[in-house]
């Protein structure tokens, strides 16, 4: 086994393959970063194109500790049934920004991924309207759609762009019971669905209700 390589074990590959095929359709050039999380667990972070990072933990080794890679390239050998991935040249500098922390992280609701969806939904009709040449502007994806509060204070603004990567990325199965647990920091804000969690900076930004 080499100093630089990444296993993923048993259906973690068929995860991990959805994972990458789906993140590589909202960028085609998303590079990802793998973090040992245990002895036999990773962290696979993806940014989509919507700006927004999104995160599964899967079976699996990987060395060095943390490294970045082409998704097309990992998803290319996970395809052809590669046992130890090919993880390509090392692109930390394609990396930008730090992570979100591991914890720290307060309950504020739960809201069902059907919400979410129908949000989506709506939000990809005024896209189609509005849209140009580089696809839906920064305004409308930076858009409060949705208040979420525990009703003790806590509350925070879901943008239509973490709605959107919901969607894109299958996070969440199909049933209106599906629930989207919805966590904040100072900072972040988390989704946390079935398949995966979806982090959102914490900013303001006008609210638009669709």
């Amino acid at each position: 086994m080499s100093e630089r390589y990444l296993r993923i074990d048993g259906s973690g590959r068929g995860d991990l393959t959805a994972f990458l095929g789906r993140l590589l359709r909202t960028d085609e050039s998303a590079v990802v970063r793998v973090r040992r999380r245990t002895p036999d667990a990773v962290e696979v972070w993806g940014t989509t194109g919507f700006g927004v990072l999104v995160v599964r933990v899967l079976p699996g080794t990987v060395a060095p500790d943390s490294l970045v890679a082409s998704g097309g390239t990992l998803h290319e050998s996970l395809r052809a049934g590669d046992a130890e991935l090919d993880t390509g040249y090392a692109m930390d500098s394609a990396w930008r920004g730090a992570l979100p922390p591991a914890d720290g992280f307060l309950l504020v609701d739960t809201v069902p991924a059907a919400v979410l969806r129908g949000i989506a939904e709506r939000g990809a009709e005024m896209g189609r309207e509005v849209s140009g040449p580089a696809g839906p502007p920064p305004s409308l994806l930076a858009s409060h759609v949705l208040h979420v509060d525990d009703g003790a204070g806590l509350s925070v603004d879901i943008e239509l762009r973490t709605a959107f990567a919901l969607e894109a990325m299958g996070f969440a199965g199909d049933g209106a019971d599906e629930p989207v647990r919805v966590r904040a920091t100072a900072t972040w804000l988390r989704l946390d669905a079935r398949f995966g969690s979806l982090y959102q900076r914490a900013v303001t930004g006008p609210r638009l209700l669709v």
